[in-house]
């Protein structure tokens, strides 16, 4: 079976504080639907390199065992918690994708 991935793209973030709210939320909300952080740039020392149109601000990358799976978590009532708290501040490019098996 397919892995299903969350992709999310932050092209603006002017409230970062707000951002760190979202964050304690989502990432407990994350791990009890099965999900697994595979990068986070920029953090930890993490590097990224952008062409064309590509952005350097904030991207994450989650790993689910099954495209179900990650929109399971999406949906879950944990998770939709976590999106109440993100604020107006956040522009944000959210994608849940099918891996290839």
């Amino acid at each position: 079976m397919a892995k299903g991935y969350w992709v999310s793209v932050y092209p603006a973030i002017s409230d970062p504080e707000g951002l760190t709210a979202y964050d304690k939320l989502a990432g407990p909300a994350v791990q009890a639907g099965g999900g697994r952080t595979l990068s986070r740039i920029p953090s930890r020392g993490g590097r990224v390199v952008a062409h064309k149109a590509g952005i350097t601000q904030r991207v994450v990358l989650i790993e689910f065992d099954s495209f179900e799976q990650a929109v399971a978590a999406y949906e879950s009532e944990a998770y939709q918690k976590a999106l109440a708290a993100l604020p107006d501040g956040v522009v944000r490019d959210f994608r849940i994708i099918d891996g290839i098996d």
